[in-house]
């Protein structure tokens, strides 16, 4: 039986400022993934700051909790057959002149400060984030007629 799994994906604001957002959410529908949440927002410096704390006291920390709050962005949570990592190679390295060419941050961005976007690291992260970012009313939970197609799950 496959690993259906749910992850959180943020388009961060250099990809709501470039106008990315269709690229990259037909990126992940492409895959086969399936959105089950999404929501256009701007989040608080404590915010920020609690979902990067992992990230406290490194030198770049501070600039990312700016960045992040320095203009809306896009949060969703994708769901499907192994998610996580189907998401994290979609995406690609965090740097992206290391990222492999086909991947979101190789094709799209050139600096890991603008890499367009954030995607959960594991099972026990993704739904950490999930929570925090999405309250439960807010998911959505659908059958697509054409699953099987994707993944041979009908």
């Amino acid at each position: 039986m496959r690993n259906i799994q749910r992850t959180l994906v943020l388009i961060k604001p250099d990809g709501v400022q470039r106008g990315l957002i269709g690229e990259i959410v037909s990126r992940f529908e492409k895959r086969g993934l399936m959105l089950i949440a999404m929501k256009f927002m701007r989040i608080s410096k404590e915010f920020a700051e609690e979902h990067y704390s992992i990230h406290e006291g490194k030198p770049f920390y501070r600039g990312l909790v700016e960045y992040i709050t320095s203009s809306p962005l896009v949060a969703m949570i994708w769901e499907g057959p192994d998610a996580i990592e189907a998401v994290r190679q979609t995406v690609g390295s965090t740097n992206p002149v290391e990222a492999e060419a086909g991947t979101i941050r190789h094709d799209l961005s050139i600096i890991t400060s603008r890499n367009l976007v954030h995607a959960s690291d594991s099972a026990e992260t993704a739904e950490k984030e999930i929570k925090k970012w999405f309250a439960d009313d807010q998911i959505f939970t659908w059958t697509r007629i054409h699953e099987d197609w994707f993944t041979g799950l009908n």
